[in-house]
């Protein structure tokens, strides 16, 4: 794995609450959750358009309806609509650090269990020692985050 990768990695996680605070924010100026979100995804495809106009990636083409694709990879972009709504209704009212910490947490502990069992793409790794008490200390850091 590339230094890089990680420092890509890194950034994704800081843009996280970043995105969930500003989203609340057009949330409370909208008030509304559904406008909210079908701004945050028109402004997200016009920011994917313009990397388009750089990067200049070929249309998929026949690739795009082949049947060798799975039914679940289809599913993240409407996955990503309750991360998205429950970030613009929940960051600021739970504060970053309890919101940011619950949604990694679940998403690690998650993680976890994809790679357990090698679900949707992701090659199997088994649940270690290290593993499960990394979890525990993640859901122990978010009950002293929720008790400060």
């Amino acid at each position: 794995m590339s230094f890089l990768s990680y420092i890509l990695a890194a950034l994704a996680g800081i843009a996280s609450p970043v995105q969930a605070g500003a989203s609340s924010e057009l949330n409370k100026t909208l008030t509304g959750p559904i406008w909210s979100a079908a701004f945050v995804y028109l402004s997200g495809l016009a920011g994917v358009l313009l990397i388009q106009l750089v990067v200049r990636q070929a249309w998929p083409g026949a690739r795009l309806f082949n049947n060798d694709v799975p039914w679940w990879a289809w599913t993240g972009g409407v996955l990503s609509i309750a991360s998205t709504l429950t970030g613009l209704t929940l960051a600021q009212r739970m504060g970053s650090g309890l919101f940011t910490g619950t949604s990694l947490t679940a998403s690690l502990i998650t993680s976890i269990v994809l790679d357990k069992f090698g679900l949707v793409g992701f090659k199997p790794h088994p649940i270690s020692s290290l593993r499960a008490t990394g979890a525990g200390l993640l859901i122990a850091g978010i009950w002293m985050i929720a008790k400060s």
